[in-house]
């Protein structure tokens, strides 16, 4: 297929231009670049610089390329930021999402994989998170999302446009040693745990050991980001037979704060000094999202299962690349 990639320079949908390749899809990547990175994106791979909320780029865009399907990773994801500026959310990843819809719509593009979050389920009653949890975003980041799902499910019915919302937490890892996470400002803990080891940190604080988990830290869903990608392109295959899907995709288990830590400590043979503060207001005992649907439905099979794998591949790419992409530069 031609699949545009909206959002092409950023973490999750640069590892997705990876796997569309080799399933040998052909590939288009579209991308303001306010948080991506032209240099992970493939070579050979056309990048168009431009905003999903300019009508007129994403016009100029489906008329010089042939596209068959919109995979769409465009979005602030901060949700700290959120409750600061929920204006900037809601303007971002709904409006200028609708921008994108009309658009396709426009141009007869039919078929959209939506990286949605498992933000959408708030503080959940049950977990590990199955899809049919009441969806009860506790901040403007989940609720901006929301609202894209939500326009979605209409489309679907007046207009018929096909769509697979998926659902997830924690991405972590990378899909190469020259392709993996680089956030300014960085806030995910692997990588800020990754950060300390590279001696760019002091230490790594830990908010919160008296909650009801094991060890009294959070408890946390990480997923391999090529583990995501792959979700990705299941979800694009299964357009071809069905008209709107939601996955939720989750490693089952979840990992504690302090398991990371020590995790990351056994592969880089740092130290990684902790510091232990109070919890943060809001932050939930357990978020794990489930994955047994999708697993059923479409075949997922998640191959990085070991915490200590995914932070294995996440340590080459930054031993690699201190400064993210900037250290080739």
């Amino acid at each position: 297929m031609n699949v545009l990639v909206v959002g092409g320079a950023g973490y999750i949908g640069s590892a997705t231009i990876v796997q569309l390749l080799k399933a040998g899809h052909k590939v288009v990547a579209f991308d303001n670049l306010s948080h991506g990175h032209p240099e992970a994106i493939p070579a050979g791979v056309p990048l168009v610089v431009g905003d999903i909320g300019d009508a007129d780029a994403l016009d100029g865009l489906f008329k010089r390329y042939p596209i068959d399907v919109v995979m769409h990773f465009a979005a602030l994801i901060e949700a700290g930021e959120s409750m600061k500026a929920p204006e900037q959310f809601f303007r971002n990843n709904t409006a200028s999402t609708l921008t994108l819809l009309e658009a396709m719509l426009r141009h007869n593009v039919k078929r959209l994989v939506f990286s949605s979050t498992a933000a959408l389920f708030g503080n959940p009653d049950r977990v590990p998170v199955a899809e049919d949890a009441p969806l009860q975003p506790t901040n403007a980041y989940g609720e901006s999302k929301l609202l894209v799902e939500r326009m979605l499910d209409w489309l679907n019915r007046i207009h018929g446009l096909r769509f697979v919302c998926l659902r997830y937490f924690n991405a972590a890892g990378a899909i190469s040693p020259d392709r993996g996470e680089d956030h300014q400002p960085e806030s995910h803990l692997v990588p800020l745990i990754l950060k300390v080891a590279l001696g760019q940190r002091d230490s790594i604080s830990v908010f919160g050991t008296d909650y009801p988990t094991p060890d009294g830290t959070c408890v946390r869903d990480y997923i391999h980001v090529a583990d995501l990608a792959q979700a990705h392109l299941l979800a694009l295959d299964a357009l071809s037979e069905h008209d709107r899907l939601h996955f939720n995709l989750g490693n089952g288990a979840g990992f504690s704060v302090r398991e990371v830590v020590e995790a990351a400590r056994k592969v880089t043979g740092h130290p990684i000094p902790c510091i232990e503060g109070p919890r943060r207001p809001g932050d939930p005992a357990i978020l794990v999202a489930a994955s047994q649907k999708i697993r059923n439905e479409l075949g997922w099979q998640p191959r990085y299962t070991s915490l200590e794998e995914i932070i294995r591949s996440a340590w080459e790419w930054h031993r690699g690349h201190p400064n993210g992409y900037a250290s080739a530069k």
